[in-house]
């Protein structure tokens, strides 16, 4: 029997009269795990419990196997940690603090700089490894936030906002690191935000709470449904492409040109052979059009409609 990666079982966490967990029982599986909920719902609750910070109420959890109040110390050398809010002595350097990091959690001095190294390597600060981290900008102190966490090569990252403060291109950076992270190296994540746009482009699965109890834990996929929209990406010159919008409007089909992306919307209520007649009408008029047929597929639904959903 394969142990999941994290389980909690009737998990309750009390302060004083608030429920922060309420009987909370879940199971998050390898691959990048997403940790969705509003603002009390418990995501932090629950992340402090994981890393022995805090311990239960009532109920039980476990990270691979082990238990998170009899086994603190197994679990601290399974998991690394990158907090949300800043924790960076200003005057010290980034290798320095990795460094010390890596010691904390065992290593010798020699491997901790070596290993210090690598990982500011792979965060994209090598370069900068040197400097004080007081002159650093949000995005670098992210990176070396996200360092620090793998310096002991752990088996699982537990990340919370960790795209927080960034500007978008910043935004995006981070979450390419994240996923290159989980997939290239195969250290399972679990990632606690509330920017659901983010987690939909990067996570396998997503688990929603709510005021302390689960709501939904399930793929990605399972949780968007797939809509009336066809998205068509297209490789061809602009004559060519105007060819194609109008040979499937022609079929009466609604089409929205967007550069070399066209949506066609499948008419409601259509059955399954309607919507293969949509399918081949695209293909017929890439082909009508000599365009290069890049991407068709159904859009599927956001995740922030689901969220919405379960607040109303």
């Amino acid at each position: 029997m394969t142990v999941p990666l994290i389980a909690a079982r009737d998990l309750t966490r009390r302060y004083g009269a608030v429920t922060a967990l309420d009987a909370l029982s879940v199971t998050m599986e390898p691959g990048i795990t997403g940790l969705v909920g509003a603002n009390g719902a418990g995501k932090s609750t629950l992340v402090k419990i994981l890393l022995g910070i805090v311990d239960p109420s009532s109920g039980s959890a476990g990270v691979m196997g082990h238990d998170v109040v009899r086994d603190r110390a197994q679990i601290r050398a399974l998991v690394g940690y990158m907090p949300e809010h800043d924790c960076l002595p200003p005057d010290m350097s980034a290798t320095e603090f990795v460094s010390f990091m890596a010691r904390c959690s065992g290593l010798p001095v020699t491997a901790a700089r070596e290993r210090a190294a690598e990982v500011l390597r792979h965060v994209g600060l090598f370069e900068e490894r040197y400097r004080p981290m007081g002159g650093y900008s949000t995005g670098m102190a992210q990176r070396v936030k996200l360092a620090q966490a793998l310096v002991h090569d752990p088996r699982i990252l537990i990340l919370d906002e960790p795209t927080n403060g960034l500007d978008p291109e910043g935004r995006d950076e981070m979450l390419a690191l994240v996923s290159r992270t989980g997939r290239e190296f195969g250290i399972s994540v679990l990632v606690s935000s509330h920017l659901l746009g983010e987690l939909e482009r990067i996570c396998d699965r997503i688990v929603l709470i709510e005021q302390g109890r689960l709501l939904r834990a399930e793929q990605v996929g399972a949780l968007t449904t797939e809509t009336g929209t066809l998205v068509v990406e297209l490789d061809g010159d602009a004559p060519a492409v105007d060819q194609f919008v109008a040979q499937v409007a022609a079929r009466g089909l609604l089409v929205q040109r967007e550069r070399q992306r066209v949506l066609v919307e499948i008419p409601e209520n259509v059955d399954a052979a309607g919507i293969q007649q949509a399918h081949d009408i695209v293909r017929d008029a890439a082909a009508a059009s000599d365009v290069g047929l890049l991407r068709l597929e159904r859009r599927r639904g956001h995740l922030q409609d689901l969220f919405a959903g379960a607040n109303a």
